[in-house]
């Protein structure tokens, strides 16, 4: 939520919308403007009643906040499209979060801050999200809007691939960006070598990314110590979100390991869509029962990938893939694993119940 109540804010109004809530006014004055019957646009009294819903009188407070809370929406609408100030905008965003239509026209408006669009991207309203995602400029210049839309559960495939989209990490030829935030200067995937991502990590963590260029960037033939993964995670812990998206980019598979395992779902797709990822990492993590269901959902849409016979079968065996996705594998499965699976009490009922039928089907049960 914004920042903006807690801070001291200047509101402008007309002498006649001041005269209704001036600090020297009488307070039966002020009592009667807190009801809300004022010769005023909506704009202007919804601003009167936010500055009310401050005043010293518990009673001028109180009704002020009973009058903008329960606007008509004939005048509430104007109020929340229109060129309000953002700290009446963030008011309004918390009285309505309930509220999708409310919601929708808070997230269009140009005059909301930062701050309360990232509260709008938490909440489960599906045209919202929508609407904040198509936001270039919003998503590249507040970071934490990002963060918020990562953990809302609305926030699917075509969502964060118009987000990674916009942060250059998903070509998209259609959109021209000029943000600094945008990376088309990194290297493009066949180009990503360790020197490449090591200059590209310098320019993302400055002189902090010496001490870790080797455990984030290189590929090393053996795996890194305990100690080092351990130095890692807390390193990858103090980054914010675009770091960590753009990291999943250019990192190594110690790096993807811990960001595939992101609870962002956006940090965690960037991971496996990373253009150094190899095969061994795929099948593993198709089979992995503790990633995010949008990174086993990607796995699943990659045509290249599911060619490997080890990746059918770890999505066919995987309670994260959806069932009608994980059926669609069984039927490439060899008989001494579908019996396996038939046996299971690992996977999903339905899973085993379709193997057998597949097995029956064949004369093999």
């Amino acid at each position: 939520m914004s920042e903006a109540g807690k801070q001291k804010i200047k509101l402008q109004l007309s002498p006649e919308a001041e005269k209704y809530c001036r600090a020297d006014a009488p307070v039966e004055a002020r009592r009667m403007a807190a009801g809300g019957a004022l010769p005023l646009g909506g704009p202007e009294l919804a601003t009167v009643l936010f500055v009310l819903c401050h005043d010293d009188d518990t009673e001028v407070k109180s009704r002020a906040r009973q009058s903008l809370e329960g606007l008509p929406q004939s005048v509430r609408d104007p109020v929340l499209s229109g060129p309000a100030h953002p700290a009446v905008l963030s008011y309004l965003a918390n009285v309505h979060a309930n509220d999708a239509e409310a919601c929708e026209k808070l997230a269009l408006n140009p005059a909301c801050d930062d701050g309360t669009v990232e509260f709008l991207a938490s909440q489960p309203h599906r045209r919202v999200v929508d609407i904040i995602c198509n936001n270039q400029q919003r998503l590249l210049r507040h970071p934490p809007i990002v963060d918020a839309l990562g953990d809302n559960p609305l926030t699917g495939r075509a969502q964060i691939d118009r987000i990674l989209s916009f942060l250059g990490l998903e070509r998209d030829d259609d959109d021209v960006l000029d943000s600094a935030d945008r990376i088309d200067d990194w290297p493009d995937a066949e180009e990503i070598t360790d020197k490449a991502a090591k200059a590209a990590l310098s320019a993302l963590l400055g002189d902090d990314a010496s001490d870790f260029g080797a455990t984030l960037v290189e590929e090393a033939e053996e795996e890194i110590s305990e100690e080092d993964r351990g130095n890692l995670y807390k390193r990858i812990g103090t980054m914010s979100v675009m770091q960590k998206i753009k990291l999943a980019r250019m990192g190594n598979k110690e790096a993807r390991g811990l960001l595939i395992r992101d609870k962002n779902k956006i940090v965690a797709t960037a991971a496996i869509r990373s253009p150094r990822i190899n095969d061994s990492e795929i099948a593993t993590y198709a089979k992995s029962r503790n990633l995010c269901d949008e990174v086993i959902r990607a796995i699943a849409a990659n045509r290249e990938w599911t060619r490997s016979y080890q990746v059918k079968l770890g999505l066919a065996t995987n309670p994260k893939c959806a069932p009608p996705t994980a059926m669609k594998f069984l039927i490439h499965l060899q008989d001494r694993d579908l019996r396996q699976i038939m046996k299971s009490r690992d996977v999903p009922s339905a899973i085993s119940t379709h193997a057998r039928r597949i097995l029956s089907k064949k004369g093999k049960v």
